[in-house]
């Protein structure tokens, strides 16, 4: 499943101003809710809601925020690299700069997990994260996000 079946070019936030976790999930729930038309307070309280469960933070500066709601059509996703890095209570304790938000109908079952599994793929190359942190804007790291090979026979 590659990055292109959920994340389009206007879902890319390039140096996003936050101060917390909490500010990070709701600018990206307003740029979720920008890019699929549902409303924003539902995305932000299904983000909030599964934090609550444990962090998102899987590590080396990354988040991959996730959750299911009832209105959505199709997964999707926000990517955003923060100006500077926040806490997200992060497994390893490492503050987080590289956030992507998945966002799946209730009825996704095994493509959330085959979506959640492949940003986690792409996020955990280093080569990746080295780019995206060096990228630019939007245009630059939507580049590198969609250069990820998909010749692999795991989602």
């Amino acid at each position: 499943m590659p990055l292109s079946d959920f994340l389009t070019q206007d879902a890319i936030v390039a140096g996003l101003k936050v101060n917390s976790k909490k500010q990070a999930l709701q600018e990206l729930a307003e740029k979720a809710a920008a890019v699929s038309g549902l409303p924003e307070r539902e995305i932000f309280d299904t983000l909030l809601q599964r934090e609550r469960l444990g962090s998102t933070g899987i590590g080396h500066g990354i988040a991959i925020p996730h959750g299911k709601l009832a209105k959505v059509q199709k997964l999707f996703g926000v990517f955003a690299k923060l100006d500077k890095a926040v806490d997200f209570e992060a497994l390893d304790g490492e503050p987080v700069d590289l956030v992507f938000v998945l966002i799946a109908p209730e009825s996704a079952g095994a493509d959330h997990l085959k979506a959640l599994a492949r940003v986690a793929r792409v996020l955990r190359d280093g080569a990746v994260t080295q780019k995206l942190r060096a990228a630019q804007d939007a245009d630059g790291l939507y580049a590198v996000l969609m250069e990820f090979p998909t010749t692999s026979n795991a989602a």
